[in-house]
Order: structure tokens, then sequence, then C-alpha cells
């Protein structure tokens, strides 16, 4: 779907007091299986939240089961979520549901690192593909 027509990303997020922030990518693709559903991105339009993305772009997709990953480890499993990590990540979606700012167990929460910063989970947050006009 992404790779026939131009298509952009809106990540759009919440924290616990109620501010709302987004990311939007005007150009977004995921490869297919046979490379590892890498991950392109480009064209980043600020909405409050910064770009916490970006920097895993050309990434392929890692799971518990799959390590697709650059890190010696497996970043899905030490941070409980499969995600496109490099060397792991600066943004965690699929993470461990948990109510805002927690230290206690190092970046398991739904982050977006560049807005709300390691250690603090997001109280919500949607990823939004639509074909370009």
């Amino acid at each position: 779907m992404t790779q026939r027509k131009k298509t952009e990303l809106l990540v759009d997020m919440e924290d616990f007091e109620g501010n709302k922030a987004y990311a939007r990518y005007t150009s977004f693709s995921v490869g297919p299986e046979s490379d590892g559903y890498k991950l392109h991105l480009s064209e980043f339009k600020n909405g409050g939240a910064e770009d916490s993305l970006s920097i895993v772009s050309g990434q392929k997709f890692s799971t518990f089961d799959k390590d697709q990953d650059i890190w010696g480890k497996n970043c899905a499993r030490s941070f409980i979520a499969g995600f496109w990590f490099s060397d792991c990540h600066n943004a965690n979606p699929n993470g461990v549901y948990r109510w805002g700012a927690d230290s206690s167990l190092f970046a398991i929460g739904v982050e977006w690192s560049s807005w709300k910063g390691r250690g603090y989970s997001l109280k919500a947050i949607s990823m939004k593909i639509r074909p370009v006009q």
C-alpha cells in the first residue's frame, strides 16, 4: 500500500496532563517482507513533538522472535515492543502502557523521547497514514 503511492504519516500523541502534540512525515513507506519491512521517512513537519522517528528511517522492523535492529541485543525483547529500532529507540509507540513519568523500568513505556524524554509513558499515541493527494 505505501509503496505504490506517495503516503504520509501523522503521529498524534497526548500526555497525562492533557497536552497534545504531533509529528508529521510527508513521505512515508514500508518496504516488503523480503527486505524486513524497512521504514522510509522524510520531510518532517513539527507539531510540537519534535522528531523521534527519522533516526530509524532505513531500519528493519524488529520483533521478539526476529531481531533486525543493529544493537548487540534484541531491542524488541529489551524494551517489550516490536517496532523499527536501530540501537534501540527514541520512539516506542508499542511500548508498555504506564502512567506518565516512571523511571522504575528503563524506557519500556509508550515513549516519544524528543517530546517528553525517556521514562515518560504517553497517555495516547496513534499513527495514521494516508495517500498524498
